[in-house]
């Protein structure tokens, strides 16, 4: 990068200037990862202090039956197909139960777009978990589901969230905004909602007192350039709403063996490499950049390992989002490494290690507790990134 465009971006970062469309390219362009890292530092700091968010969670995936056949996707089964499954109502609160130690605050709930359900399975389902676990907030659903759930039952999206907000509904989850490019997005997705619906439904949400995390897929087919429109997008309409509550960018994966059916279903693998580690922190660090107006951004240790999650919170992450103990949708790409659960004591010692302080929130980021930071006392205690 051009000494003097360096500058003059630092200098923006510094005084709290919004970031341009050209500036985000820039700074992908960049190859100085400790500058880029230090400059996100500087605004994490600036929002979030010395904190790192987490939670105590559990994912709940009630069906892996799905219409569409996106092309990255490693979960989704075809009726009949071995391994395809659907939970009834009962297995699924059963299942929620068990799940209930160590104090559980969250319940992240995603399916496949399943072509014979009844729209009535989906607020029931919310109904019974809520009366089963009331202490525990339900993130459910994503705003392709929802757009799926108009198709099935005649409702508009304001009724269906009206129903679901009814039966115990906290906020929507992230996901189905992958790259909304269409540029690239045709290639990779096979369902009917991109931008037009996905924003649609999140303005929605977000118009009923939700608040909503958003996503990106990168990593794949995408260029530097789809990012930045991605999350200028997203931007706008936190502009618009101020319902955004975090930012959370998702590293693509590869299936590495074949599945236990013998089939690889990512059908993008052959024509890309996932996103390195060096990748995958310019990503956090320009998203911090640019997504100005969000309070948080999120590193999902699932997708993107421990160290490397570690080090995403020197370079403008907040949060490490929670204990998980299963994540379907990660790990039937086929063992990427990634743990299944880390323990809340596991996850204290790793934002420590960091060189951060731990605070354990809920669902709407409200501080459920704060925890000692690193043990200043310790000659090798690791300190945040200085700026």
């Amino acid at each position: 990068m051009d000494a003097g465009l360096k500058r003059e971006l630092e200098q923006k970062v510094l005084a709290g200037e919004r970031l341009s469309r050209e500036d985000g390219i820039a700074l992908y362009d960049s190859d100085d990862l400790a500058w880029l890292g230090g400059l996100a530092h500087e605004v994490r700091t600036r929002k979030n202090g010395d904190v790192v968010h987490f939670n105590v969670n559990r994912h709940l995936n009630m069906t892996n039956v799905c219409t569409a056949s996106c092309a990255y996707c490693s979960f989704q089964r075809k009726p009949g197909e071995k391994d395809a499954y659907t939970m009834r109502i009962e297995e699924a609160v059963r299942l929620a139960k068990a799940m209930e130690s160590e104090n559980l605050t969250e319940l992240h709930i995603v399916n496949g777009l399943h072509p014979n359900l009844p729209w009535r399975y989906y607020p029931r389902s919310l109904s019974e978990l809520k009366k089963a676990l009331p202490n525990v907030s339900l993130k459910a659903f994503t705003a392709t589901e929802i757009h799926h759930f108009e198709t099935i039952s005649g409702l508009s999206a304001s009724e269906i969230l009206d129903e679901l907000i009814e039966a115990g509904l906290e906020s929507l989850t992230g996901g189905g905004a992958e790259i909304f490019d269409w540029e690239v997005r045709q290639h990779i997705v096979d369902h009917r909602t991109h931008w037009e619906d996905w924003s649609r439904i999140h303005r929605l949400a977000h118009e009923k007192g939700l608040k909503t995390p958003s996503t990106m897929l990168y990593g794949h087919i995408e260029e530097p350039r789809h990012r930045v429109d991605h999350v200028l997008r997203l931007r706008e309409l936190q502009d618009e709403t101020g319902g955004f509550q975090v930012f959370i960018p998702l590293r693509y994966q590869h299936d590495f063996v074949d599945m236990k059916d013998g089939k690889v279903r990512n059908r993008l693998q052959a024509r890309t490499t996932m996103a390195t580690g060096a990748e995958a922190l310019k990503t956090f660090a320009v998203s911090r950049l640019l997504f100005d107006n969000v309070p948080h951004v999120k590193v999902f240790w699932v997708m993107h390992g421990v160290q490397t999650a570690q080090l995403a919170l020197q370079h403008g992450a907040d949060d490490m989002d929670g204990s998980v103990v299963e994540y379907k949708i990660t790990h039937d790409a086929d063992n990427y490494g990634t743990p299944n659960k880390l323990t809340r004591e596991d996850l204290l010692e790793l934002i420590r290690d960091a060189g951060f302080r731990p605070v354990e929130r809920n669902t709407r980021y409200e501080i459920i507790r704060e925890y000692p930071g690193p043990d200043a006392d310790r000659r090798e205690t690791p300190q945040a990134m200085r700026v």
